[in-house]
């Protein structure tokens, strides 16, 4: 008795677990689909671009103003050589040497005229201009313009792009009467500039504006 009673949990163990078994044996039969794709994260936003306006580097022909700061170095002196700043009349001044005219020329032509005054002095001075920091140029147009005023040199500017900077000429403006005054160590020099003439692609078209310049358009 006892012995069938063990047979008979014995088979309804295995009914049971049959079902089970044969699910699993499905499962595990049945392909596995692949995972799903990660799309890749998103690349970083380029860095903004600086908008910082970058001032031209000084050229050769750069012509010195008013507020410049330069660096005065005379080779082997360190008392003659100094630090100092064009003033508003446009001269520095230099130990020996005195006042000195440095608006309207260049570093070169400043360095020869103190070089120039220091062989009073010494034998053969070896003289390095270097600007240490330039002002922001501005030149001035006024007279028969929409808009007269100072105009900021953030690089070289020709009279043509200038003139359009001030908004361009009037219509009652007299366009081949034009003065450019420009101040020099020798005094105020006046050019004439014909704006037909440099529309039309003229040697005038090339005519550069200079810190300190005042371009006049008269009626």
């Amino acid at each position: 008795m006892k012995h069938s009673l063990f047979v008979w949990c014995a088979v309804l163990a295995v009914a049971l677990c049959a079902p089970g078994a044969a699910a699993q044996s499905r499962v595990s039969g049945a392909p596995v689909p692949p995972p799903p794709r990660l799309s890749p994260p998103p690349a970083p936003a380029p860095a903004a671009a600086d908008t910082k306006t970058i001032p031209p580097p000084l050229g050769a022909e750069y012509q010195l103003g008013a507020g410049d700061k330069l660096r005065i170095e005379v080779y082997r002196d360190t008392q003659l050589s100094q630090s100092v700043q064009v003033r508003p009349d446009g001269k520095i001044t230099l130990p020996l040497v005195g006042d000195v005219q440095a608006a309207g020329k260049t570093t070169a032509e400043l360095d020869e005229d103190i070089t120039r005054e220091l062989k009073v002095y010494m034998n053969n001075p070896s003289v390095t201009v270097i600007v240490v920091e330039a002002t922001a140029a501005t030149a001035y147009i006024i007279g028969s313009v929409n808009h007269p005023g100072a105009v900021a040199l953030q690089g070289p500017i020709t009279v043509l792009q200038g003139l359009a900077l001030a908004g361009g000429l009037t219509d009652w403006a007299n366009r081949k009467g034009i003065r450019i005054l420009r101040k020099s160590s020798s005094g105020t020099q006046t050019i004439a500039f014909n704006y037909n003439d440099a529309i039309k692609g003229s040697s005038a078209a090339a005519t550069m504006l200079r810190a300190g310049d005042t371009v006049v358009v008269p009626d």
